[in-house]
């Protein structure tokens, strides 16, 4: 990942095939706080990603070779957290627009003054410091969970088994002279201890699922097996609410792995279930869209609010829905969340009270293209 350099000093790269631009640039610079790069082609450039580790790049739209759409796309594949601002001589809205799609954060026409270009460094270096503190944050939060992880584990969970192990073995020998009562408050506490402990079982797989190993099994697999198999998990739970499950498959495949896919499904599933009106009905429907699959999972139940819907695929959250709340440890949206976007994928909800909600998974049904590694040659800067 391109970092400032240790003394505090930002890395600017300027890729422009007019020397006047790049010669003006540099002395707009001079006096700024920055180590900064040219490069009079787009082949040039992407040589000097890799060596010179930029944090902000300007690249020019219209080069010869190879284009600055060009240039942005790769850069955006190889290091999304790099800022790159596009300088352009051909200022129109559709190029911008092509520019912003491919991961540009701003848009510069030619001719600037040295203070709109300086304007634009430092709003576009500022930008760069927040996406590597929020990339900070989020790391720091992924060691926090697996350490109290460890933490639960051992300090929780293996006192709980103690305890259900010994309410065992005590249920077992008081058998022959305990009351009905007795033999109730026994049950009654296994029950609780056993509930207790899958909780953390479920608080931990969520943290300690290795996503990183599942990822080396995936393999294309039709996408009915994953939702047949949710379905069957979750039939018993539909029954008991005379909910009917409605399945509309058009789809064919996914590149994924089986397993962790079903788990995320009847997670999903499962929670439009348990939020429907009794006699209500879950529809699941699939569509193929270009190299990706759509699946939609629609429930008739009491609906999301919006304050919950920022927050439903958070770790432990449960919306509050009246008298509709139900029991669980708000763990299953967040687990299934991380399943899919592991997948290359992504999850989204549409809700109304008292109308429904939607959950929409978007899947890939190839395997990504492996990255183009390239070997810069030492250049001069």
């Amino acid at each position: 990942m391109a970092m400032a350099l240790e003394d505090g000093r930002s890395r600017i790269l300027i890729i422009d095939d007019e020397q006047v631009v790049l010669e003006s640039c540099i002395e707009i610079l001079l006096d700024q706080p920055y180590d900064v790069a040219t490069a009079s082609s787009g082949a040039r450039g992407l040589e000097f990603m890799e060596e010179f580790r930029p944090d902000l790049v300007f690249v020019d739209l219209k080069m010869p070779g190879l284009s600055g759409l060009e240039v942005l796309e790769a850069i955006n594949r190889d290091d999304p957290t790099v800022v790159t601002v596009v300088i352009t001589g051909y200022a129109t809205v559709d190029s911008a627009i092509e520019a912003m799609k491919l991961g540009a954060y701003d848009f510069i026409p030619k001719p600037f003054t040295p203070d709109q270009f300086r304007v634009i460094t430092a709003r576009s270096l500022e930008k760069r410091k927040l996406v590597l503190e929020t990339i900070a944050l989020r790391r720091e939060k992924e060691m926090l969970r697996e350490n109290f992880a460890a933490i639960v584990s051992h300090e929780l969970k293996s006192p709980l088994s103690a305890v259900q192990q010994n309410l065992f073995v005590l249920a077992h020998q008081l058998s022959p002279v305990t009351t009905e009562d007795q033999r109730v408050q026994l049950e009654r506490m296994k029950s609780r201890i056993g509930d207790l402990l899958d909780l953390v079982d479920r608080w931990l797989r969520s943290v300690s699922v290795d996503l990183d190993g599942i990822r080396e099994r995936f393999e294309t697999l039709p996408l009915s097996v994953p939702i047949t198999k949710a379905v069957e998990s979750v039939q018993p739970q539909a029954v008991r609410k005379d909910v009917e499950i409605v399945v509309q498959e058009r789809a064919g495949s996914v590149y994924g792995h089986e397993g962790v896919l079903t788990e995320a499904l009847t997670n999903i599933i499962g929670n439009a279930v348990k939020y429907s009106y009794e006699g209500g009905t879950v529809t699941i429907t699939t569509k193929q869209l270009d190299d990706r699959v759509r699946v939609d999972v629609t429930d008739t139940g009491v609906g999301i609010s919006e304050d919950d819907r920022v927050h439903i695929f958070d770790d432990f959250y449960r919306g509050d829905v009246g008298m509709s709340r139900q029991s669980g440890a708000g763990l299953g949206l967040a687990i299934s969340r991380r399943i899919i976007e592991a997948h290359n994928g992504s999850v989204s909800v549409e809700s109304e009270l008292g109308r429904g909600t939607t959950f929409t998974i978007l899947l890939p049904t190839e395997a990504p293209e492996p990255p183009v590694s390239r070997l810069p040659e030492r250049s001069e800067i």
